[in-house]
């Protein structure tokens, strides 16, 4: 069979030419391809869109709660099984080493066995390190588990945001792959909060629910067509398109430089957020405020907030909202920071509290609403089809070695100077509004096609 031409990089068969054609219609009408038994096929509602992104996102939920798990369940862990602080850091950290190495082969799991093929390893590898925390006494057991939840994530962390836009309308292309960091802070806070319910070996069964769910779904929904198109799969590929037609926008031609989505996920990471999501709890003690409390207004603030970014992802652009994120959290940091210097000099005691979830809470909402997203979009839809597995392997190596250095080194920067560690985030944070400004370009309202002629002009005049 003919390979199929990168459909990406302005090639097109007869086949390809499908893509040129819009996903979403205003009226039902029937495509007249062949694909080889002359039968034709009808065109489908966005239904089929919505519920392939429903299931992906199963895989973000998973993410999340990986995520989250350590931060409800760090004081009765370390209780139950008589971790020190240090042996408690390697469990927080260790996820993030297992998705460094989970990094270099996601992008080519993902072009190998499908974003689909991608999906369903990391599920099986996810319930497997569940099943292993549940079971574990001591520290290499649990290691052990959270190391592999690491590992399955990140196939997550590059083939979700990549299957949403491989398969959405230009017009919700956004919105729907900010889906993917909404479902990552819901279930984050789900850990958060269910955490504080039931413990921590019950929440690792529950943690096993959405791969299940995953596993399930993915047997009734189609593969991504630009993949089937490069792969060569032209019958399945002209299937796939006609279930994710619909019927109310238009869509036609769906490049990059690497340095970009590499610089995202740089700033991103060492603004510090996983430090602070991951010991949430430490955090809020530390300053005086409940653990409960504080982690449960987090675990709901965020949620909401990322939904308010959802919507806001293809009306304002993702360059405005990501500075104005970058911007809110370093206001976010410069208090937090404040806080506890007020706190180590003894004065204003009675604010310090105040100030200091202010600050986490002001930091945490604008992280949700652009830094969280923004980078995992604009990632999806610069990156050529060609190159995605390299590249997309490339970003999430960086995304999770950043976030295993803040990770790991949060508990003794906060040692070393609680102040000093918030305001060297909000340093990184001013960093991201100029690299963004300077360097990013904007991606809202243009097909993938229109992205990489911008990106790259030689390439527009050769199609």
């Amino acid at each position: 069979m003919e390979q199929g031409k990168d459909v990406e990089r302005g090639e097109t068969s007869s086949n390809q030419e499908e893509l040129e054609q819009p996903f979403i219609r205003r009226r039902k009408v029937v495509a007249h391809e062949d694909d080889g038994s002359g039968k034709e096929f009808q065109n489908e509602s966005i239904g089929m869109v919505l519920l392939s992104t429903g299931v992906a996102v199963c895989g973000s939920f998973q993410f999340g709660i990986c995520v989250g798990y350590s931060a409800p369940t760090q004081s009765a862990i370390r209780k139950d099984l008589n971790l020190s602080l240090a042996e408690y850091s390697m469990f927080g950290s260790i996820l993030s080493i297992g998705a460094v190495l989970g990094a270099i082969t996601s992008g080519k799991i993902a072009d190998f066995l499908g974003r689909k093929g991608a999906m369903r390893v990391s599920s099986v590898i996810c319930i497997v390190a569940w099943l292993a925390i549940y079971f574990s006494q001591g520290a290499l057991s649990l290691d052990t588990g959270r190391f592999l939840t690491g590992y399955g994530i990140a196939a997550f962390s590059y083939v979700v945001p990549v299957f949403i836009a491989e398969i959405a309308p230009k017009n919700l292309r956004g919105g729907l792959a900010t889906l993917n960091q909404l479902f990552i802070v819901t279930g984050g806070s789900f850990a958060f909060i269910v955490g504080t319910i039931i413990n921590w070996r019950a929440l690792a069964l529950v943690a096993t629910v959405p791969c299940l769910i995953l596993l399930l779904g993915v047997c009734f929904v189609p593969e991504s067509p630009r993949w089937l198109a490069k792969v060569g799969r032209d019958k399945e590929f002209e299937v796939a398109l006609q279930k994710l037609r619909g019927n109310n926008a238009d869509i036609s031609d769906e490049m990059t430089e690497i340095q970009i989505g590499v610089g995202l996920m740089v700033v991103q990471q060492f603004a510090g957020i996983n430090g602070v999501q991951f010991y949430a709890s430490e955090t809020f003690e530390s300053a005086g405020v409940s653990s409960k409390i504080g982690t449960i207004a987090y675990a709901c603030l965020q949620v909401a907030i990322t939904l308010v970014g959802a919507l806001l992802m293809d009306k304002t652009g993702r360059r405005v909202l990501v500075m104005v994120s970058a911007a809110g959290m370093f206001v976010g940091c410069m208090l937090a920071g404040t806080s506890f210097s007020l706190k180590g000099q003894g004065l204003l005691l009675d604010w310090v509290p105040i100030i200091a979830v202010s600050g986490v809470l002001i930091y945490v909402a604008f992280f949700s609403i652009g830094m969280g997203a923004g980078p995992w979009v604009i990632m999806s839809e610069i990156f050529p089809i060609d190159i995605k597995g390299v590249g997309g392997s490339l970003v999430v190596l960086v995304n999770w070695s950043g976030a295993w250095i803040v990770s790991y080194t949060y508990n003794f920067l906060m040692r070393w100077s609680s102040p000093g560690t918030y305001f060297l985030y909000s340093a990184v944070c001013l960093l991201t509004i100029l690299f963004v400004a300077k360097i990013v370009p904007e991606t809202r309202g243009k097909t993938l096609e229109e992205i990489q002629a911008s990106l790259n002009p030689d390439r527009r005049q050769s199609i």
